[in-house]
C-alpha cells in the first residue's frame, strides 16, 4: 500500500465545513487528513463531524495544547492555515520552523509591511525546500487556465476592464465574520485579491501603477465598500477595475478588447452548475462561448498534496500557488486602496 501525505487542518470556519473538507473528500486517494484544529473543543468537533465520512480516523484537536500537538507530530507532512486574516502569516511561519508545508488561506497578508516581514522571514529559512502556498484558487480555474492560452489570439491589449458588483449582504455566511469587519480594507481586500489573481493571470503581466477613488456608502459594510481604478500594466495598456461590495443585482467579468479580437470571462451558472462563461470574439465578429464549472479549490489542494508528496528538495511547485503570486495580488489592492485615500493620487504598486 501507497503511503499517502498527512496533512492537518487549522481551522473550523465556514469556508473549512463548505469548501476544504468537501474538496478534500473528492480526492481522498491522495492524502489522510490526520488532524483538524480550532481554537474551541466545539468547533473543531463541528468540523471533525463532518470529515469523519471520509476521513474515518481524522482526530480532533483544540486550544493551544492541541495545536502543540500538531506542530510536533512528524507525520504530519503539511498544513493547512484557513484562519482570520490577521492570525495567519504568524501561524504558517510557526509551522513552517517547524518543518511542514504550508498551504494558507487568501489574502497572502493584510498589508505591504506585513507581506515584506513574512518574505523576509520566510527566506531566512534553512528548510527552504518547505513549500509555503497561498490558496487563491481563481489561478486554478478551467475558465482563466483557457483564457491564458487564448489572450494571444486577440492581438496587441487595447483595453482591459475588471467589474465586480458583489453580493455580500447579510445573506452571506461571511457577512457577519468579524475578522473581515476588522481587517484593512475590509472586504474589498478579502474578496479583491480573487479578481486581481484573475486579472494579473489573464493579462500575463504585472500592473505597475494606480490611480483609485474609493466611497463608502452601504454602511453594514465594513469601509470602503466602493472602488475605481484606473490601472496600467507592463505592456502599455491600461484598464479600470470596478468594485462594488454588495450589490442588488451581482454581476462579475473580466473583459480584454485586443486588435484582432475580445476576451470575456463571466461569473453565472449553466445546467445548475456556477461557473464562468468564456466568451471569444474574433475578426470576424465571431463568437465562440464556452461554459467552465467551477474546480479551483479542487485543483489547487491537488497541486499543493503533488507538491508536497514529491521527491527531492529540488522539486518546483507549481508557481500559481507560491506566497509570491499571493503577495502581488495584495500589492495590486494596497495601492488602489493608498491611492483612493489620497483622493485618486497616482500610486505605484510594489514589486514583489
Amino acid at each position: 500500500m501507497v503511503n499517502l501525505p498527512q496533512i492537518a487542518i487549522l481551522g473550523g470556519g465556514t469556508f473549512v465545513k463548505t469548501q476544504y473538507i468537501p474538496r478534500l473528500a473528492e480526492i481522498s486517494d491522495l492524502l489522510i487528513v490526520k488532524a483538524i484544529w480550532s481554537r474551541t473543543e466545539a468547533s473543531a468537533k463541528a468540523a471533525v463531524d463532518i470529515a469523519r465520512k471520509c476521513f474515518p480516523t481524522v482526530e480532533c484537536k483544540w486550544g493551544d495544547a492541541g495545536l502543540d500537538d500538531i506542530i510536533q507530530d512528524n507525520s504530519i507532512l503539511g498544513v493547512a492555515v484557513v484562519l482570520a486574516g490577521q492570525a495567519q502569516v504568524d501561524m504558517s511561519l510557526r509551522l513552517l520552523k517547524a518543518g511542514k508545508h504550508v498551504l494558507q488561506e487568501k489574502p497572502a497578508a493584510p498589508s505591504i509591511s506585513e507581506l515584506e516581514y513574512a518574505l523576509s522571514n520566510y527566506n531566512s529559512l534553512s528548510a527552504n525546500f518547505l513549500l509555503w502556498a497561498v490558496a487563491e484558487n481563481y489561478r486554478f480555474e478551467p475558465a482563466f487556465v483557457e483564457c491564458k492560452k487564448l489572450i494571444a489570439d486577440i492581438g496587441d491589449m487595447m483595453s482591459v476592464q475588471v467589474i465586480v458588483e458583489g453580493s455580500m449582504n447579510s445573506s452571506n455566511p461571511y457577512f457577519s465574520s468579524s475578522w473581515r469587519r476588522d481587517f484593512t480594507g475590509g472586504f474589498i481586500l478579502d474578496m479583491g485579491v480573487h479578481f486581481i489573481a484573475g486579472l494579473r493571470m489573464l493579462v500575463g503581466c504585472e500592473v505597475v501603477s494606480v490611480s483609485a477613488t474609493t466611497s463608502y456608502v452601504d454602511k453594514s459594510l465594513p469601509p470602503p465598500d466602493n472602488i475605481s481604478s484606473l490601472f496600467q500594466l507592463e505592456n502599455g495598456c491600461s484598464g479600470v477595475f470596478v468594485m462594488v461590495v454588495s450589490s442588488k443585482s451581482p454581476k462579475i467579468f473580466w473583459r480584454v478588447a485586443g486588435l484582432k479580437g475580445t476576451l470575456q470571462i463571466e461569473r453565472g451558472n449553466q445546467d445548475g452548475k456556477h461557473g464562468y462563461l468564456v466568451s471569444f470574439f474574433d475578426a470576424t465578429g465571431l463568437n465562440r462561448r464556452s461554459f467552465y464549472p467551477f474546480s479551483g479549490v479542487t485543483e489547487e489542494l491537488k497541486t499543493f498534496i503533488h507538491a508536497i508528496s514529491a521527491e527531492g528538495s529540488d522539486y518546483k511547485a507549481d508557481a500559481r500557488i507560491s506566497f509570491i503570486e499571493g503577495a502581488r495580488d495584495v500589492a495590486v489592492l494596497e495601492a488602489m486602496l493608498e491611492s483612493g485615500a489620497k483622493h485618486g493620487a497616482p500610486v505605484q504598486v510594489k514589486r514583489f
